[in-house]
């Protein structure tokens, strides 16, 4: 049994913050952050929004796609930093929101690797005969845990969420390889303390960020028995233009076969993945029985690479 995408959603707050908006409140201009970034705007949710509402409507567009209901549904697993509650899950109040049928339902932290890490525990459900049809979500709102007087940070990221349903399937579609990291040590790179703001040394950051996703994807193509050349377009974790470029010059890949949004969105953690995605897959960068590379590194610290067959 192989483990198909089959439908892919996506959803960000209308709220819009560019940076002309961000030179009120800090010191710092538009083309400081888009020199250093690469971004433009950011979505950002309303105070009374939480991950479970943004998650919503695109775990619905997801389901939709995938020609399936909210009872088809037998796991929702939630990628977030930024949860409803410690407990409940923010998996649990959005499969009550669809309406599913008493799914099984968990969240997992792995920061902006942890839609990745999500999609590696659906595809090993899906494989071993758990389940059927698994919703998959990265859902952020990293506006909550921004420290709004800090540049460093307050100009990087933004909220949204991405959606994929994963189910068993007997075609070609399938995801090939996985390779999934931690080093634990680095844990003061990317940080947030427990009701406290996020933290970041950014440029320790950039350094591990393209080592890592450079190592995992180039292990999780081998592991696939392919090479760069199979790879209709590259997906990285949005976090910043000069590591996705840095990262293309590593793997010796032309500007075309990178997809890369983060001008509009920021940084959205756990959902820029699935929201890159969705965004590449609506603009014809890819089709089905195309191959993918996602890779993204995060908090933690976390990385990793999946290689697979839309």
């Amino acid at each position: 049994m192989k483990a198909e995408i089959k439908g892919i959603g996506m959803y960000v707050p209308p709220r819009v913050l560019t940076n002309f908006d961000l030179e009120k409140i800090l010191d710092t201009s538009d083309e400081w952050i888009t020199t250093r970034t690469g971004i433009k705007e950011r979505r950002i949710a309303e105070e009374w929004e939480n991950a479970s509402d943004l998650a919503l409507p695109a775990a619905k567009e997801a389901i939709e796609n995938a020609e399936l209901s909210s009872k088809d549904i037998d796991c929702v697993i939630v990628a977030t930093s930024t949860p409803d509650m410690t407990f409940p899950s923010t998996a649990c109040f959005l499969a009550d929101k669809l309406g599913c049928s008493k799914p099984m339902a968990f969240d997992i932290s792995a920061a902006c690797s942890g839609f990745i890490y999500a999609l590696t525990i659906a595809n090993s459900f899906i494989k071993s005969g758990q389940f059927k049809n698994i919703l998959v979500v990265g859902a952020e709102v990293f506006s909550k845990i921004i420290d709004w007087n800090d540049r460093s940070t307050a100009v990087i990221f933004g909220d949204g969420a991405g959606a994929v349903v994963v189910s068993a399937s007997e075609g070609e579609s399938d995801i090939l390889s996985a390779k999934m990291k931690s080093d634990g040590s680095h844990w003061g790179s990317l940080y947030c303390p427990v009701g406290e703001k996020l933290k970041m040394r950014g440029r320790e950051t950039f350094k591990l960020a393209i080592k890592s996703m450079e190592t995992a994807s180039k292990k999780a193509l081998e592991e696939a028995g392919l090479t760069l050349d199979d790879i209709k377009l590259v997906i990285p974790h949005q976090a910043n233009i000069r590591i996705i470029k840095a990262l293309a010059e590593r793997l010796e890949l032309p500007e075309e076969k990178v997809f890369s949004n983060i001008h509009k969105y920021g940084n959205t953690s756990a959902a820029s993945i699935p929201i890159a995605m969705y965004e590449a897959w609506k603009e014809g960068r890819f089709k089905k029985g195309d191959y993918l590379l996602l890779t993204a590194f995060g908090g933690g610290l976390t990385w990793g690479a999946i290689v697979l067959n839309f």
